[in-house]
């Protein structure tokens, strides 16, 4: 990489969130997510952690950018941070094995089960009435 401007991107998804991710070498970490700093979009603090997890293990400083679409923000978060972990795992190979252990390059496929006919949920069964 000659250049400082040189980015990675990478796909992450979690439930119905999925998020683009590119990451730049920076001397300043530095996380923008569609358009707005990390903090404005994401208000709760636990969310913004969950964020910045993957970069906090990368040991090197990046500047993000995400742009992210559908699920709840807590999903959006996780899809940021599958994103930015399979970009560091592009970025440096080596780094594959302690970002796979700490989970961040599994894609969460567990999503809310559909409803089914017949059925008040996508389980619950009608009321039973004996008479």
């Amino acid at each position: 990489m000659a250049q400082t401007e040189k980015y990675i991107e990478a796909v992450g998804r979690r439930k119905t969130a999925t998020a683009r991710v590119r990451i730049t070498p920076a001397k300043q970490e530095k996380i923008v997510v569609n358009e707005k700093a990390l903090s404005d979009y994401f208000p709760l603090e636990y969310v913004q952690t969950v964020a910045k997890e993957a970069l906090a293990k990368a040991g090197e400083k990046f500047s993000v950018t995400a742009k992210v679409s559908g699920g709840g923000l807590k999903a959006q978060a996780e899809a940021i941070r599958h994103g930015i972990a399979r970009a560091i795992v592009k970025k440096n190979e080596g780094m594959r094995k302690e970002m796979k252990g700490l989970g961040f390059l599994k894609r969460d496929p567990r999503t809310k089960e559909r409803k089914k006919f017949g059925l008040r949920g996508a389980r619950r069964s009608p009321q039973w009435s004996k008479r």
